[in-house]
């Protein structure tokens, strides 16, 4: 965060949905209020030098950020970008913080964009569709604190909800020009439509000091795993595979397929570029297959699974048997059970993992190793006990595990085609 100019490779930000893009000129801004927060924080625990490091570096980004991001009536969507332009919503926290890193006449400029820009329901989240969102358009709104803007921005969104053919809980991704729903309904991000509360002191200390809740009996920390290499991937080193663009004949997977013919290159596959990837061979084709020997010479770990990052579907064979399937996209290094046949298949000696990586657009990378994971049993650690009637009182419920949304599944939020 303390570079300049501003991540040059493709990143995500909070808007996912509508893919990477290098020098996010909102994403940066982000970044800049970040650093004088920090400063704010360092000046309140006595750290002087520190805070003063931080808070000259944010001012002196967020007058660069003016100067690289100025297009004539607004600023861009990127910074070599001329011609575009997107909402800054991420300005908001400037105000609402205190920070006073972005002069007032660039909130005043954007906001006189955005009123002439939209469309029937709404102001659009950027150039590139007519889709928004509305909870940063709600934020979007409150940029200047002027009620005047705020209402110029908030009479679409209302027209929206009254209009949509869409009857459904509300959503908050949807077209501005027809009122229908891209994706996402009943969401708790919607809560952001009270950002404006955050602008009157008086207000939310109203609202904040209802809040009676007594908190205590916090569940410890889970002690990390402990992870040991078994199979490394190419992240620090090259590791051998060999691998195919071309579609194999029956059996690839299997130990004794003769694979002579394929290419032998280092991992991983990929196109540069692709979040999170160590690219040391190309790859651009719909898929590739892929083999590597290795050898267990204790036999098999106790707790073996996958150390991968994959984009985008893959199914890994061991020993020829499927032993993991996964769909969709990670942007780094995560870890993959295998399942029990997969487990069985491992041998002591020499082993063969065998994959198939299929790639429908976008950045793209395969990399896998195994690892060994071990977990600690979780200690409860040691709390006092709250008063029998305000436990009650509380009536405090059971503790439940958290869902892992699968990744791919609707609960993931992914619902739209991937794009870069």
């Amino acid at each position: 965060m303390k570079g300049w100019p501003p991540e040059s490779v493709p990143q995500l930000c909070t808007d996912d949905f509508a893919g990477h893009l290098a020098h996010n000129v909102n994403l940066s801004a982000k970044a800049i209020l970040a650093l004088g927060a920090y400063a704010r924080l360092a000046e309140r625990l006595g750290k002087k030098e520190i805070a003063a490091e931080f808070q000259k570096l944010a001012r002196t980004f967020a007058e660069r950020w003016v100067k690289a991001a100025n297009d004539g009536d607004r600023f861009c969507l990127a910074f070599d970008r001329p011609g575009t332009w997107s909402q800054k919503y991420n300005l908001v926290w400037d105000r609402i913080l205190g920070l006073g890193l972005f002069p007032e006449a660039v909130l005043e400029k954007e906001m006189a964009f955005y009123r002439k820009t939209q469309n029937r329901y709404g102001l659009p989240l950027d150039v590139r569709q007519p889709y928004t969102k509305l909870d940063w358009t709600l934020w979007t709104a409150a940029l200047t604190g002027a009620r005047q803007d705020f209402d110029a921005l908030l009479e679409p969104v209302y027209r929206f909800l009254e209009e949509t053919p869409d009857r459904i809980p509300m959503t908050d991704w949807y077209r501005t020009t027809d009122g229908r729903k891209v994706g996402f309904q009943a969401r708790s991000v919607v809560g952001g439509v009270f950002i404006r509360m955050l602008y009157d002191p008086e207000l939310w200390r109203k609202w904040a000091k209802r809040d009676k809740t007594i908190l205590g009996a916090w569940a410890p920390l889970p002690a990390p795993p402990e992870v040991k290499v078994v199979v490394p991937t190419a992240r620090e080193h090259g590791i051998p595979w060999r691998y195919t663009f071309e579609r194999p004949g029956d059996g690839w997977f299997k130990p004794g397929f003769a694979a002579s013919g394929w290419k032998e290159g280092p991992a991983g596959f990929g196109t540069k570029g692709t979040p999170g990837a160590v690219v040391r061979t190309d790859w651009r084709s719909p898929d590739i297959w892929l083999r590597r020997k290795f050898t267990l010479p204790e036999g098999p770990p106790g707790n073996p699974q996958l150390l991968i990052h994959h984009d985008e579907d893959i199914e890994v064979y061991v020993n020829g048997v499927l032993a993991a399937q996964a769909s969709s996209y990670t942007t780094d290094y995560e870890l993959l059970p295998l399942n029990p046949a997969g487990k069985a298949a491992l041998q002591r000696g020499e082993n063969l993992l065998a994959v198939h990586c299929h790639q429908t657009g976008g950045g793209q990378y395969i990399d896998l190793g195994i690892v060994e994971v071990r977990g600690p049993a979780i200690k409860s650690a040691a709390v006092p006990a709250l008063p029998a009637d305000l436990a009650t009182a509380l009536r405090l419920p059971r503790a439940r595990p958290r869902h892992r949304p699968r990744r791919g599944g609707p609960d993931s939020q992914r619902i739209c085609e991937k794009q870069y």
